[in-house]
């Protein structure tokens, strides 16, 4: 096991790469009344490994991540009188993580929580950094808040029961990371993509650790989004948008938005055309997408209600060469020529 932290504005996170969900108690305060939230699918999983304590079951699937599934929590949580010293804990993947974290930041004016991850994404990606948050109106993340959980407990053997194409969008983010932070790390995934894909031990806690890693880096310098965590969104502003109008997984949709961020470096001369045809071979050997027929227009009119938007243009994450990233301000008419060639 190898542990990370995060300094936060409200305190720190500490990130465990390798520890094991049956060791999660040891992770909570003593004296303190734990209660999970979790979804229905990973509590029939692992419910018998969970500690002793109510817990809160919620769907699944991007659709349950709003405000009445919210409302719901919170509801159980006074049927439970949970008062200020519980101890909340999301186990699951990114959307338990991002509701989790989102009503114990909310009930009671603010609960102590943690998360242990059991997808690859949330392990990568959204269990990790200290953002909250559910959708709104159809649109990713714009309700939520900046809070960061107490631990995030990242166990490689969960992984073991995903369906392949989660575990692919779960590359999508660390592919991301390789991009924007490492250039060896992306050479390391390009000459050992079949073992990571069949979860090799070695390999796949590698991965997760500097993703984990790069993410805790960028976080500690910037945990409110307000300069250098934008590289993160590398890939996203397409991806979301084509995510909501394509209804694709986030992974997937990511994948596509980072091979239209690729050609949006190649045009500008940032990024070598050779560097974007490795983003697309490596993409593909993860078995994610790096090309379908969207429409363009559902997605044009998704990008302009994008957080990023600053009146008429995007704070957009461009490659500049394989393992650094730099943010511009793009032209939502110039995103709109892009997705006409593309």
């Amino acid at each position: 096991m190898k542990t990370l932290s995060i300094q936060g504005g409200r305190g720190q996170s500490d990130i465990h790469v390798g520890e094991s969900l049956d060791n999660l108690k040891h992770y909570v305060p003593e004296n303190r009344r734990i209660i999970i939230i979790t979804d229905s699918v990973v509590r029939d999983l692992y419910g018998k490994r969970f500690p002793s304590g109510d817990v809160i079951s919620i769907g699944i699937g991007e659709k349950i991540k709003t405000l009445a599934t919210l409302e719901h929590i919170f509801h159980r949580l006074i049927e439970m009188e949970a008062d200020r010293s519980v101890f909340i804990v999301g186990i699951g993947g990114g959307i338990v993580c991002d509701t989790t974290g989102f009503a114990a930041s909310l009930y009671l004016r603010g609960v102590d929580f943690g998360y242990v991850s059991t997808t690859l994404l949330a392990q990568v990606d959204a269990s990790v950094g200290g953002k909250t948050g559910v959708n709104f109106g159809g649109y990713k993340n714009m309700v939520g808040v900046f809070n960061q959980p107490g631990f995030v407990i990242c166990d490689p053997a969960l992984l073991e029961t995903l369906p392949a194409k989660e575990i692919a969008c779960g590359f999508a983010e660390i592919v991301k990371h390789a991009i924007i932070a490492d250039a060896d790390m992306f050479a390391f995934l390009e000459q050992n993509s079949p073992k990571a894909l069949v979860l090799e031990r070695s390999v796949i806690q590698r991965l997760v650790f500097e993703s984990v890693d790069i993410k805790a880096g960028v976080v500690e310098q910037d945990e409110r989004e307000q300069g250098e965590r934008r590289k993160l969104n590398f890939g996203h502003t397409f991806g979301h948008a084509i995510e909501k109008t394509a209804s694709l997984r986030h992974g997937e949709a990511v994948s596509l938005g980072m091979v239209i961020a690729g050609a949006l470096s190649v045009e500008k001369g940032l990024l070598h055309p050779d560097e974007q045809g490795r983003i697309v071979a490596l993409l593909k050997s993860l078995g994610l997408p790096v090309r379908m027929e969207v429409d363009k227009q559902a997605v044009l009119d998704a990008m302009q209600k994008d957080k990023k938007r600053q009146g008429d243009s995007i704070k957009f994450v461009l490659a500049d060469g394989l393992g650094q990233a730099l943010v511009q301000d793009v032209s939502l008419q110039e995103l709109a020529d892009v997705v006409k060639r593309l």
